[in-house]
């Protein structure tokens, strides 16, 4: 675990082994989120877009389970109404 102090200007330093594995260096941005008591620093890409691209690559095809859910809707219908 790591701790810091806040300084006067309330500056924090975050320790260099996570500044490290998370590829932060000088001009960085971050986003500070509040979540009630805790605070988290999330680094914003330099292109927002690309670093989501591919982001649900390999996941369900939810076009797939709409098409398959309407065909089963359909089958009940037809089933219904004879």
């Amino acid at each position: 675990m790591h701790t810091a102090k806040v300084s006067a200007k309330g500056w924090v330093v975050i320790p260099k082994d996570l500044r490290d594995k998370h590829g932060l260096k000088k001009g960085t941005r971050v986003q500070v989120l509040d979540y009630d008591d805790l605070l988290a620093l999330v680094p914003v890409p330099d292109d927002p877009v690309a670093a989501l691209h591919g982001m649900l690559e390999g996941g369900p095809s939810l076009t797939a389970e709409l098409l398959a859910e309407r065909a089963a809707e359909r089958a009940r219908e037809e089933d219904r109404h004879g």
